[in-house]
């Protein structure tokens, strides 16, 4: 598995384990005063702060890749001025054929 579905499948993990705390939570939820809505309140709320600590280091990942591919973008095309406007040219039609196809 590559790094990036290791982080989906560990997200997911966690988002489950949100919904299975926020269920623990409800059930205990008439017993407010009771140790099992305490407990089950803490698991949620530590559940919750992994969950979202998650999202976070997945985004900055992301935003990091993205800014590597856009660095190495430009550094392409200021190498390669000609064949990136070919390229750029070739898309833009093939974009024009597609839209005028009714």
């Amino acid at each position: 598995m590559s790094s990036a579905e290791n982080h989906k499948e560990k997200l997911l993990q966690d988002l489950n384990h949100v919904i299975r705390d926020a269920e623990d939570l409800l059930k205990h939820s008439e017993q407010a005063a009771g140790d099992g809505f305490k407990s089950a309140k803490s698991k949620f709320e530590s559940t919750l702060r992994n969950a979202k600590s998650e999202v976070a280091r997945i985004e900055d990942m992301v935003v990091t890749r993205s800014k590597d591919a856009a660095r190495a973008t430009d550094v392409y095309v200021k190498e390669n001025p000609w064949q990136s406007a070919g390229i750029a040219a070739g898309v833009g039609l093939l974009v024009g054929l597609l839209i005028s196809r009714k």
